[in-house]
């Protein structure tokens, strides 16, 4: 269709708005925790205590955002154009989600993800790396962690399954989006973010969160709309 065409408009703007649909339920779900108040403080069933307390959740808050938006990213792929029947489509879509939260959130909150990123880092510092070198590592550590999950589940919902070096290197470049994205959610205490959860959010506080989570997600949701337009799509 001609680049200036009301259909070729029409397309950019719902390829813009498939694009956006992460970061924007990553904004809804900050904009719920943050209205209902939901803290440590808040009554919740004894059986789901170890998700709200812990190391992992007061020094990685916004990382319980970031799982929202893998979520979101998988259903977007789902529901995007691509070669996966309605079947391969709903199926690891939502295999893969399901894989996200188990990963994330087992055995408590932060799971292997956030484990082996700490880990990773925790052991290159003690082995006299320097500070950044070991955050640095441990937060791609945590981001190859989280985007392999993605990358396998997108790949099997609604990709092509022949390999070749451009989506090889769009893998590369996602990877980089998401380690970014996590060297930023790492960092939101050093940005001034307040200490939930263990009190309720303040709205400067929920400002910055949602600032803090766009600069985070917006170079990994922006990609696949770089990689249309590029194309000339």
């Amino acid at each position: 269709m001609p680049p200036g065409s009301g259909a070729a408009r029409t397309a950019r703007g719902r390829g813009l708005l498939i694009a956006a649909t992460p970061i924007l339920a990553t904004l809804a779900a900050l904009a719920l925790v943050a209205v209902t108040g939901f803290s440590q403080r808040s009554r919740v069933p004894e059986a789901f205590e170890p998700w709200i307390y812990g190391y992992f959740i007061a020094r990685y808050p916004l990382f319980a955002f970031a799982l929202v938006y893998g979520i979101a990213h998988l259903a977007t792929v789902a529901a995007g154009p691509g070669p996966g029947s309605a079947l391969r489509r709903i199926l690891f879509a939502t295999a893969g989600a399901a894989a996200l939260v188990v990963v994330g959130l087992y055995p408590t909150f932060g799971g292997l993800i956030l484990r082996g990123g700490f880990a990773t880092g925790g052991m290159a510092f003690l082995t006299h790396q320097p500070l950044w070198l070991a955050y640095g590592l441990g937060a791609g550590v945590a981001a190859a962690i989280f985007g392999g999950i993605l990358g396998l589940f997108a790949l099997a919902a609604n990709r092509p399954l022949r390999p070749s070096l451009r989506r090889i290197g769009a893998g590369v470049l996602a990877f980089l989006a998401l380690w970014f994205g996590a060297c930023v959610i790492g960092l939101s205490g050093s940005f001034g973010l307040g200490s939930w959860p263990l009190r309720a959010f303040r709205p400067a506080e929920a400002a910055l969160a949602a600032l803090l989570l766009v600069a985070a997600a917006l170079p990994h949701a922006a990609l696949p709309t770089l990689s249309r337009l590029r194309r000339g799509a």
